[in-house]
């Protein structure tokens, strides 16, 4: 039995460490704009500048994933993800083999910071594990499940707007979870499409809210007052990461559970976070932390008995392909929503075979790796190193 997987064929059951060694790692930039752009507290985004990352081995199979610049969170650039992996990471990789995950991490980890770069990284070499084996990530991780329902993320917009849109995403992909953007001041324009939200959809509708840093402690309370009568599952990231005081504050006076996600990005802000009284939940997402931390704060979280929630880095379809790879994969990741629709307000894709959201729910392909292809005419037409 043979697997022929992009340019190159692995005989299942008789692949070697010296098959899977690393020859090449790209990191290849790509634009797709918006057709709608996205709003929130900390920035917005109108093209999707991106990188797409490749990892090449002796027998030919080729592991990708997508990195997605936040230099507004992360302080990463699409230049800077690629200058760390052309300039840092491809030579620490090259001569390695891809099953030799701890002893990568390990490499990785000596340069501090980078998140997307090294999920990228990590991802890849897991697709290239899929891809080699004939099997999923899904299976890989775990193998719990084959799909995810799907949370739609609101940018910020008028009440009519916001309130069509979600409404939209109801008829149109049978989506009924919606992290509503919020964090503008003053508050009361969110507060007042939370509010229409609810007036419109009633408890056919799960809602939570995402601030993205953009309140004090002082005006997320208040805020969170307002809403304390719209059951709302979560809050996440209403106030600044670095106040600690005030987080932990917020938390006590919160009438829902405070999701923690840019105040989480590593194993160790997790634990931080959860044992200092700063959080409740956490946001899991596989474009910061890959496929091999996001699994260990996942551990963490279950062993500390705290929900997780997969989050969306604005991803596209590879990145978005990735995060239900995951999701799908435990029954912690599998028991909420994930964010996982963000991509259907990008204008286009790399992929040669879209992904599809019907019922609600967006299926693992069930494919080799992450289960996705790429269009070759695509990328060369987003690429922008050419």
């Amino acid at each position: 039995m043979t697997l022929a997987q992009l340019g190159g064929n692995v005989a299942v059951g008789t692949t070697t460490a010296a098959d899977l060694e690393v020859t090449r790692v790209e990191a290849i930039p790509f634009a797709i704009p918006y057709a709608k752009p996205l709003r929130f507290a900390s920035g917005e985004v109108h093209t999707a500048e991106h990188v797409l990352v490749r990892v090449h081995t002796a027998d030919g199979l080729v592991g990708i994933a997508e990195a997605p610049a936040r230099p507004f969170t992360y302080g990463e650039t699409q230049a800077s993800i690629r200058a760390v992996i052309d300039g840092l990471f491809a030579p620490q990789l090259i001569g390695t083999s891809a099953l030799a995950r701890e002893a990568i991490h390990a490499r990785l980890h000596r340069t501090v910071g980078n998140p997307a770069a090294k999920a990228g990284i990590d991802m890849a070499l897991w697709d290239v594990l899929g891809k080699a084996f004939g099997v999923s990530v899904t299976d890989l991780l775990g193998g719990y499940g084959a799909g995810m329902r799907v949370s739609h993320m609101l940018g910020f917009d008028e009440p009519a707007a916001m309130v069509a849109e979600a409404a939209r995403m109801q008829e149109q992909y049978g989506i009924t979870t919606f992290k509503v953007k919020v964090g503008r001041n003053p508050f009361h324009l969110d507060v007042a499409v939370c509010r229409a939200l609810r007036e419109a959809f009633g408890d056919a509708v799960e809602l939570y809210v995402d601030g993205n840093r953009g309140w004090s402690p002082a005006d997320a309370e208040r805020a969170m007052s307002h809403m304390a009568d719209l059951d709302l599952l979560f809050a996440e990231e209403l106030c600044p990461a670095d106040d600690v005081l005030g987080r932990r504050r917020h938390v006590r006076t919160c009438p829902v559970p405070v999701i923690a996600d840019e105040s989480a990005t590593t194993p160790g802000e997790v634990t931080r976070e959860l044992l200092g009284g700063s959080a409740d939940a956490i946001s899991i997402k596989v474009a910061r932390t890959g496929f091999t931390g996001s699994q260990r704060i996942l551990h963490q979280a279950e062993g500390l008995g705290v929900e997780v929630l997969m989050g969306n880095q604005i991803d596209g379809q590879i990145g978005t392909a990735c995060s239900v790879a995951f999701g799908a994969a435990h029954a912690t990741t599998s028991r909420r929503a994930g964010e996982l629709s963000n991509f259907l307000d990008m204008s286009d894709d790399l992929l040669a075979e879209p992904l599809t959201i019907s019922g609600g729910t967006l299926h693992v392909s069930g494919a080799p790796g992450i289960g996705v292809v790429l269009d070759p005419d695509k990328l060369a037409y987003y690429r922008t190193d050419t």
